[in-house]
């Protein structure tokens, strides 16, 4: 009775979905979060007849075969890079990404990881730092006596003091490109990862090599469409009772080949 096996594995695939669109739920309100979706592929067959055979001694092929599929499995979590929408926040370490690219930060350990949360703060020495306290790449610092911030679209920093007009260029904000940004690794907090199916971060300045431009006071929020996700729900749901259906169905048989006397 293979139809437990089959149904047990299309349970399992429901169960991977919802738990993929919970997480996107969840991260409705996740700064520059990029709604994930699941992906599945067949399992391999069983050739109880292979298409082509030859069945008689004239030469008769058979056209189709009996080919029986034995479920189902996970072959893929993929991004959905489109953008999510720009707020206005005011603030002046706030910036978004309008386009391609990512921020690089540096983790404590050294490697380098790359985020599109532009919600930047200043760190008790003056460093531009991400919330969780990740310098920027490259490293700018703010001088104490700071009275407010510009950063333009191409990534200048300026700082403006009260004893002077003209404003101070501090350093240049960069972005980071991925020949394929889907092959990221995340690592929660906003994060990710260069891995060999990225390839290589590429750095340029913002608006340089089809990467995007910086604006100044705003955030990019979550890509997540609440009715998209509600409805992959409900399908998500459905297709788990069904498999249960299956079992429930290929238990029945199996009771009643038990009751045969």
């Amino acid at each position: 009775m293979r139809a437990l096996q089959i149904a047990a594995t299309g349970m399992s695939a429901q169960q991977m979905r919802v738990e993929v669109i919970s997480n996107n739920l969840a991260n409705m309100s996740t700064t520059g979060y990029n709604a994930r979706r699941a992906e599945f592929a067949d399992l391999h067959y069983q050739q109880l007849t292979r298409p082509g055979t030859i069945t008689a001694n004239d030469g008769t092929v058979v056209p189709a075969g009996v080919q029986l599929g034995l479920g189902v499995r996970p072959s893929a979590v993929t991004v959905n890079l489109s953008q999510g929408s720009l707020s206005s926040t005011g603030g002046d370490l706030d910036v978004a990404i309008d386009g391609f690219g990512y921020l690089e930060v540096t983790m404590p350990s050294g490697v380098s990881a790359y985020t599109r949360d532009g919600a930047l703060k200043r760190s008790p020495d003056g460093q531009i730092v991400t919330s969780d306290g990740y310098p920027v790449v490259p490293g700018i610092t703010i001088p104490d006596d700071t009275r407010s911030l510009a950063i333009n679209a191409a990534g200048e920093v300026y700082a403006y003091f009260t004893n002077q007009v003209d404003p101070q260029l501090l350093g240049q904000l960069t972005l980071a490109g991925f020949t394929n940004e889907k092959g990221l690794e995340a690592i929660g907090s906003n994060l990710f990862l260069e891995t060999p199916a990225s390839g290589a971060a590429q750095v340029s300045n913002p608006g340089e090599n089809g990467l995007g431009t910086l604006r100044q006071g705003y955030l990019e929020e979550s890509s997540v469409d609440p009715v998209r996700e509600i409805t992959e729900l409900i399908k998500a749901q459905r297709g788990y009772e069904l498999n249960a259906k299956v079992i429930t169905a290929a238990d029945q048989m199996l009771g009643a080949t038990t009751q045969v006397r």
